[in-house]
């Protein structure tokens, strides 16, 4: 006796068809499961075991053998249990195999047969649309996770027990996600909660920084003294940030989905991410890894921002793990029996005091710097060069005076610089339009040359910094990105001297390194 249905795993935030092959055949009573299984998979043998008897069903007392194809490909966690289940019941004549043709079952099963929910169901169902099935059976605590993907007739299941009832429907046609009504659209965080620039008083280089930074998905770090605004800038650039399309929503939301942090969401996530790990984090929980490698802060900021503050405090060999990352875009993990590649296309927004005590060129009255020479080169040198090479813009944030705290003169609001961000992004959407290049921040090599074209006096402003200030070229490179996008943001198709002398000043962290 044999039966075949289908399920899925996931490797990194991307899906995998898996067939369930269950054979019954006459020898002693055991349960071989083969096809590359982990542990975890390996015990769902016990637990489909417990489930059937537990919900009135007949476990066979034969030679019983499950394949999980293919089988050169590693098969984790959990979500094979009701296929497996599904697999044996078909196998065995106790339900009909007509019901389950086209259709994904995705599920674990607890000992008396209710069915848990999973993670990755998303990345799941969409591939499983992709390779042409049409129905899923599911857990209902991930029903509306997977009514996120449209084509698909989803069925949710509580309990083993109720699967007579879906097998009828599913071989008569009935469409459960038809009469599901979906709770009302949530999202990151409302626009009455977020944060918004008008708050914030003075600092309007720093706000202009922001808008350049956002325009063109530009590495930004702010560097200053205490108390000057540094964490409370940086958290409001998402706030200025498109929202995104729905391709980068469904990938945003997919990564959330594999790392079990979408909490019952009901909808796709539009408002970009903001991560902001504390500096005790590893290198693993930065980049992603485990034994079975999950996404790690890089590629939950996904499309949004990564806020490092106080960067110095991060360890230099987490910090070093950032290079692949903002270079690539993408972090791959190696592991022995795969290798697994996470998104991490995001913003890089760091901040950092100028020395320990953080009154380095700062000082007042009240406050002075007590930092040696040789401390405050300690301190800097955590953050390498070629870390700092890959920020684009290096933002000195100063100290407020008195009048400038309690100005009350209006402020530009989240609002308005969104506006300006914008226009900037369908600037480029028009530039890049098929060249697989989305922003100025990637710009690179022949693309960078093109787009970045200098004029004479333009030219000879850039040579003098370069030598002045002995830059290397992937900062050159940098300033001309900075610069591409100012022009973006004046509306001006060539990139004239004064967009490039604003954005030589974003180097800052350069002049001092020289000095």
């Amino acid at each position: 006796m044999f039966g075949k249905v289908w399920s899925a795993c996931v490797h990194g935030i991307d899906a995998q068809l898996i067939e369930v092959e269950a054979d019954i055949s006459s020898g002693l009573p055991q349960v071989n499961l083969v096809g590359l299984p982990d542990s975890a998979v390996r015990e769902s043998a016990e637990r489909v075991r417990a489930a059937i008897r537990n919900c009135n069903y007949t476990f066979p007392m034969e030679r019983v053998t499950i394949n999980l194809a293919p089988a050169d490909v590693r098969k984790e966690g959990s979500s094979f249990d009701l296929a497996i289940a599904i697999g044996l019941l078909v196998s065995s004549g106790q339900l009909e195999a007509k019901g389950f043709e086209r259709t994904l079952l995705i599920g674990e099963l607890a000992l008396d047969g209710s069915l848990r929910p999973v993670p990755g169901i998303l990345a799941m169902v969409h591939h499983a649309r992709e390779k042409g099935l049409e129905k899923i059976v599911l857990p209902a605590a991930n029903l509306h996770e997977a009514l996120l993907v449209e084509g698909l007739k989803a069925y949710p299941l509580s309990h083993l027990n109720d699967i007579r009832q879906v097998s009828g429907d599913l071989i008569n046609g009935i469409n459960y996600s038809q009469h599901i009504i979906n709770p009302a659209p949530g999202s990151i965080s409302t626009a009455s909660s977020e944060p918004d620039y008008a708050d914030v008083n003075g600092q309007q280089h720093v706000k202009r920084a922001m808008v350049i930074a956002a325009s063109g998905l530009h590495n930004i770090i702010l560097v200053g003294p205490p108390g000057t605004g540094k964490t409370m800038l940086i958290r409001r650039l998402p706030g200025i940030l498109p929202d995104m399309p729905d391709s980068e929503a469904l990938e945003v939301t997919k990564i959330y989905s594999v790392a079990g942090k979408l909490n019952g969401r009901a909808e796709l996530l539009r408002r970009r991410p903001f991560r902001s790990p504390h500096h005790t984090i590893s290198g693993g929980g930065l980049i992603g890894g485990g034994a079975i490698p999950k996404p790690g802060e890089v590629s939950l900021a996904h499309r949004g921002v990564l806020f490092l503050d106080e960067l110095p405090e991060f360890s230099r060999s987490v910090l070093e793990v950032l290079r692949q990352p903002l270079e690539d875009r993408s972090v791959t993990i190696g592991r022995a029996r795969a290798v697994f590649t996470f998104p991490s296309h995001f913003v890089l927004a760091a901040s950092m005091n100028p020395c320990p005590c953080g009154y380095y060129g700062a000082e007042t009255p009240s406050h002075s710097c007590t930092c040696s020479p040789l401390k405050i080169g300690n301190y800097r040198s955590k953050i390498s060069g070629p870390l700092l090479d890959r920020i684009d813009l290096h933002v000195e944030v100063p100290r407020m005076d008195y009048a400038s705290l309690t100005s009350k003169e209006a402020n530009l609001s989240s609002a308005a610089m969104k506006e300006q961000v914008e226009k900037a992004h369908a600037i480029q959407a028009r530039r890049f339009h098929n060249t697989g290049i989305r922003f100025n921040g990637e710009l690179s090599g022949s693309s960078l040359r093109r787009h970045c074209a200098l004029k004479p006096e333009s030219e000879d402003l850039l040579r003098l910094t370069f030598d002045a200030l002995g830059l290397s070229v992937r900062s050159h490179d940098r300033i001309l990105k900075i610069a591409r996008t100012i022009a973006d943001l004046s509306g001006s198709r060539d990139i004239e001297t004064e967009h490039l002398a604003e954005a030589i000043q974003y180097r800052s962290l350069d002049k001092k390194q020289e000095g």
